[in-house]
Formats: structure tokens, C-alpha cells, sequence
């Protein structure tokens, strides 16, 4: 649960960019990769083709020049915001990825694999009505053990 944030203010798709480059840089912490250069990944590839996936979620996500592990972080909004999405509709639940050079291309499949669960129309109202933290995370838990990528559709 510590990288799940419920109820998040953001007023722009560039506020929470800016947001997630700041607390993706804190939950890193490696001092040669900072906010401003996490903001600046996640940005850069948003400017390459948007990340929103459809029904109110956005899937923002960057390479790492270094490390081992990727990173992830989710934001449930408190209202939505306007982020540009092909369906027209605003965005309130991101979830945020960062992803090592030497992982991305293993990375490639379970992306997927996550687009479609986080598309599942029943899957994102659960998570709109989620209380807090833990119960996102209760979530994501039950999902994760209990639906199969097969299972997955956008119902």
C-alpha cells in the first residue's frame, strides 16, 4: 500500500505527472535520478503517444537508465481530470510505471497483461469506490490471485 495514494488532488495531466515524477523520485531514491528527470521520462513518453487506456484510466510509464526492479504507483483521483484520452473521457485512476533499460523488453507481455485487467469495467469500479490505501490494495490482491489474463475482458 505504500505506493497506492487514494483521493489524490490534481488539478492537469501535467500536475500529476509532475505529482508522480515526485513521489516515483522519493520511493527510488537514487540520487542520480531525481523528480524533475522522473517527470521528465514519464512526459517525454506521454508526448509520444498518450497513455490513457480507456474508461477513465491511464497507464503513464517511462524507461529507468538504471536499477533492477521496476517501480509502480497508484493514483486513485478524487476528480477526474481532462487527459487528453482518444475516448474523451477524463482520467481518475493512473496507475504509473518505471521500468529499468534492461527489463523493459520482459516487460513487454505483463503490460499487457495489465491493460487488460485495468481496462475491466467491473475491476474500475471497484477501485472508484475504494475508501482507502489497504482497500485498493485488497483489490489488486484478489484480482491479481483470483482472474486470469484470460478471464480479462473489457466487459
Amino acid at each position: 500500500p505504500a505506493n497506492i495514494r487514494q483521493g489524490v488532488i490534481c488539478s492537469s495531466k501535467k500536475r500529476t505527472l509532475e505529482m508522480i515524477g515526485r513521489l516515483m523520485a522519493e520511493r527510488l531514491g537514487l540520487e542520480s535520478f531525481d523528480e524533475h528527470q522522473c517527470f521528465e521520462s514519464l512526459f517525454e513518453r506521454e508526448r509520444l503517444a498518450n497513455t490513457a487506456l480507456g474508461n477513465g484510466v491511464a497507464m503513464p510509464r517511462a524507461r529507468l537508465p538504471m536499477g533492477d526492479k521496476p517501480i509502480a504507483l497508484f493514483l486513485q483521483l478524487e476528480t477526474p481530470i481532462d487527459y487528453e484520452a482518444p475516448d474523451k473521457r477524463e482520467v481518475d485512476l493512473i496507475l504509473a510505471i518505471m521500468i529499468p533499460n534492461i527489463l523493459c523488453l520482459s516487460y513487454t507481455q505483463i503490460l499487457a497483461g495489465l491493460v487488460k485487467k485495468l481496462t475491466k469495467k467491473s475491476l474500475c469500479k471497484q477501485l472508484r469506490a475504494a475508501k482507502s490505501a489497504d482497500e485498493i490494495w485488497q483489490i489488486f490482491e484478489y484480482t491479481d490471485h483470483h482472474v486470469d489474463d484470460h478471464d480479462v475482458e473489457s466487459d
